[in-house]
């Protein structure tokens, strides 16, 4: 609202406005993560309402994380199902596999998002409804922002939620290449900085997070070093989030599994897995 009323002239003070607002955006996009996990409100119709309110700050609805996270990642993790699955980029330049990995499967979301939503209509409408309610607000209003003021909108709004969405998205990559998917525990890699998981709400604990899904967030630390840090590989088991983006991406840059192997991506097809989906 403040980046509306206040919106400046200057190119610098637009760009100011646009690096803010992604940032912000992403950070909604850690709390919508959490939220879809472990609801914050006792009531599920205070639950309800709070995803109208994440939803706009996101910029795409709420429910639309369950088929895409929920259930395909969560519950799929690294195989053909999983649709974030890192063995589906096979640039050279690592850094780029990181940095295109959601226009790869941006695609196949929005198509499992459509098939899972029709699906919901049939078996539990509720959930439907409330999806189909998120969408009309995030689409209707972005609309009518556009013919109000199209840049103020772009910069304020669009810019900064496709930003929110390809980071969320992106971060898989960091947390899952290079690790084993059949292996209890080295199937992700865990970042302790307290920085990023001041700003990320812990989920740099992303071993604990897998291990206990519907956990708060503010317990996976302690989950972590009791229940997975003993028994996960040490090179999973990071404390800065940059220094692996230095060695993964600038130097040496060369895409290697955490136990030094270079990694060779498996060919994974693109097959429908919602419709025998039991939900």
């Amino acid at each position: 609202i403040l980046s509306w009323i206040y919106f400046p002239e200057s190119w610098y003070g637009k760009l100011f406005v646009v690096a803010i607002n992604c940032f912000w955006a992403f950070v909604m996009s850690v709390i919508v993560h959490n939220t879809i996990h472990s609801p914050i409100f006792k009531k599920r119709e205070h639950n309800k309402f709070f995803q109208f309110i994440l939803s706009w700050s996101y910029g795409h609805s709420v429910s639309a994380f369950v088929p895409g996270h929920n259930y395909s990642h969560h519950k799929y993790t690294q195989t053909e199902r999983d649709r974030a699955n890192s063995h589906n980029m096979h640039y050279k330049i690592n850094a780029l596999n990181q940095f295109m990995l959601f226009f790869h499967i941006a695609p196949l979301f929005m198509r499992d998002e459509k098939v899972f939503a029709a699906k919901m209509l049939r078996e539990k409408p509720k959930w439907a409804y409330q999806y189909y309610a998120e969408m009309a607000l995030v689409i209707g209003g972005k609309l009518i922002l556009l013919i109000l003021d199209w840049q103020k909108t772009l910069l304020i709004f669009i810019i900064p939620h496709l930003y929110a969405v390809w980071g969320i998205v992106g971060t898989n990559y960091w947390q899952h290449d290079g690790t084993d998917e059949e292996h209890k525990y080295n199937h992700s890699r865990t970042f302790k900085g307290w920085f990023l998981n001041f700003i990320t709400c812990n989920n740099g604990y992303h071993g604990a997070h897998h291990d206990k899904p519907t956990l708060h967030w503010s317990k996976l630390p302690e989950y972590h070093k009791e229940h997975v840090e003993p028994y996960l590989h040490p090179n999973l088991n990071r404390y800065s989030l940059f220094t692996y983006i230095i060695e993964a991406y600038v130097y040496p840059a060369k895409r290697l599994d955490y136990l030094g192997n270079p990694v060779v991506p498996k060919k994974m097809g693109k097959i429908d897995w919602i419709d025998g989906l039991d939900v």
